[in-house]
């Protein structure tokens, strides 16, 4: 028995996060979508991805399988449901799928997510849904996501200590530190929402946080931080200065001031010092954004958006991001003035122009980075990301 998370139609438009990963390795709360279906069910979960993907995100076996919509947020109630279905039958809401049961090879043809196939008994849903459809709705809905992370997380657990040199407002109950976490002189608000901090990460002193708020295993909040919930830092990030309602996916590093809002950053990134991002236009108007569905900025119906960044993405010293700027895999910003709010993968410059970048340094940098926090730049990696750079050429002419 196992769960099979699809990306259910949703690839080209969750890019560029979703350039390097299904779906259902993306995080809006404590946990990715997939971490907290494995929580949830103690069973095993693969997804059903591009081709690509496939090799590092692989599906899972035979028998009895629950395939999922991977953009919907689990909650207990949805697994409950999920996990009701026999084979044959599929969960929606307004005709809807948001999954169906089947088993041996019966999976093996991809479901159709718009409607459920007329040889599926249909079972209605009728508690509320979130779906990630759009990179936005990844800090949209980073409340809502912590909150269900927390509850399941903290469920019967106890919380390390917190320091008394710390001055907490709210909810005591609602800050959990797991083993190994340090927090010294700083705020903690859990007034609008709970604050977690994982294994052996740091809040340094002098740090302000709102909840909601998740600061991951291993990763470090710099003295004197700024943070406005809703928030989501993942594992072995490095954060400081002023960030609002912003996620981060893990393993990047925005270490200096400067300013991010409504933004979602993917792994392997690095802001620059004085890095700052527009979230809200000066006309307080709606903010057009790059679509990769239709290859042109489409509005987006969101008065705040910052920056969306694909992995492996960085920032120079003193970059300033316009009002929903979209930037590639791998691409390098530098260079004074605001560079174009679309940024290809793969595209090294600024305002004053762009060029292609060297896949060997690409890879060295890539290496280098991932090595220092102990995980390795396999081929794999290489192989997606190889991809991405063929598939994005059409982009950077």
């Amino acid at each position: 028995m196992s769960i099979l998370l699809s990306d259910a139609g949703l690839h080209h438009h969750l890019l560029p996060l979703t350039y390097t990963r299904p779906v259902g390795a993306l995080r809006a709360g404590i946990l990715t979508i997939a971490e907290t279906w494995q929580h949830l069910t103690d069973m095993p979960v693969g997804f059903r991805t591009e081709d690509y993907l496939q090799a590092k995100f692989p599906e899972v076996g035979g028998g009895r399988l629950w395939e999922v919509h991977g953009g919907m947020l689990p909650t207990a109630a949805i697994a409950a449901a999920v996990l009701d279905l026999d084979p044959g039958e599929a969960l929606v809401q307004g005709g809807r799928p948001l999954a169906f049961c089947s088993e041996g090879n019966a999976h093996a043809a991809e479901m159709d997510w718009t409607m459920a196939p007329a040889y599926f008994t249909q079972k209605e849903f009728s508690g509320p849904i979130t779906l990630l459809e759009r990179p936005w709705h990844l800090f949209q809905h980073c409340g809502a996501a912590i909150a269900n992370d927390f509850a399941m997380l903290t469920d019967g657990r106890r919380s390390g200590p917190i320091s008394a040199l710390n001055t907490v407002i709210g909810d005591p109950a609602k800050i959990f530190l797991e083993p190994g976490a340090k927090v010294e002189a700083s705020i903690l608000n859990t007034t609008n929402g709970p604050i977690w901090i994982g294994k052996d990460a740091e809040v340094m002193e002098g740090c302000m946080i709102r909840g909601s708020f998740a600061l991951g295993d291993h990763s470090q909040l710099k003295m004197g931080a700024k943070i406005y919930g809703a928030c989501s830092f993942g594992p072995e990030c490095r954060v400081g200065g002023e960030v609002n309602n912003s996620v981060i996916l893990g393993y990047s590093n925005k270490g200096h001031d400067g300013f991010l809002g409504n933004s979602v950053l993917g792994e392997w990134c690095n802001l620059g010092a004085d890095t700052n991002t527009s979230n809200l236009k000066n006309t307080y108007g709606e903010v057009k954004a790059w679509s990769f569905a239709t290859g042109a900025l489409e509005a987006t119906g969101q008065q705040f958006l910052g920056l969306v960044m694909g992995d492996h993405a960085k920032s120079g010293i003193n970059t300033m991001f316009n009002t929903g700027t979209v930037a590639g895999v791998c691409a390098n910003i530098f260079g004074s003035g605001f560079p174009p709010k679309h940024i290809p993968s793969f595209a090294w410059g600024g305002a004053e122009g762009f060029k292609t970048a060297v896949v060997e340094q690409v890879f060295s940098t890539c290496q280098r980075m991932m090595e220092r926090r102990h995980v390795q730049f396999t081929k794999l990696d290489e192989d997606i990301l190889l991809h991405v750079l063929g598939a994005t050429a059409a982009q950077r002419n």
